[in-house]
């Protein structure tokens, strides 16, 4: 058995949770998400937890009943808490502001990059730090959008400027290593 799947998922408190029809609706404070179940796998709601076991022992079920629980305890996560994912840009007149709905970039190219923000996530934008928080219900959206952003302008291992995941380690390059001679 799954040892992913196989683990029950709490509820807490403020979230309210539906299972019909091989679709599980997660409504709490923040928001409402809706997760498909793969086909062999079925939830129950008891004790508040969530549930899941699968039908047979086939691999493509037994693949899907880990998936399923991490894409629910996700959505879970997600009505109650949120999730966000913090960006920082590094590099000498490298800005970052919002404008209404919209975030614009001056990254060292000729033009400005106009970014809109996207109805169910939201961009904050810190002043002075450089310090971007994508934040919103859905997990994958948020990095998805996350990444969009970063790929703007990459970190390059030369001197490390670039967009770049709070925390994330940019291997470096030591550069022309000939012209000391």
């Amino acid at each position: 058995m799954s040892r992913i799947g196989k683990m029950p998922v709490p509820i807490p408190k403020d979230v309210n949770v539906h299972v019909g029809n091989g679709v599980v609706q997660v409504k709490g404070k923040k928001g409402e998400l809706l997760v498909r179940l793969m086909p062999g796998i079925s939830a129950k709601v008891e004790n508040d937890t969530i549930q899941l076991e699968r039908e047979n022992e086939s691999k493509q079920v037994r693949s899907f009943h880990g998936l399923n629980r991490a894409l629910l305890a996700n959505a879970v996560t997600g009505v109650s808490t949120g999730w966000k994912k913090e960006l920082e840009i590094i590099g000498i007149g490298y800005r970052v502001e919002k404008q209404g709905k919209k975030v614009v970039f001056s990254l060292g190219y000729s033009h400005a990059i106009d970014f809109p923000e996207p109805e169910d996530i939201t961009i904050d934008v810190e002043p002075k730090s450089n310090r971007i928080t994508v934040g919103g219900i859905d997990r994958q959206r948020v990095g998805q959008v996350a990444a969009e952003i970063r790929a703007l302008r990459p970190p390059e291992p030369y001197k490390g400027k670039g967009i770049r995941y709070v925390g994330e380690h940019v291997r470096r390059k030591a550069g022309k290593q000939g012209a000391k001679a």
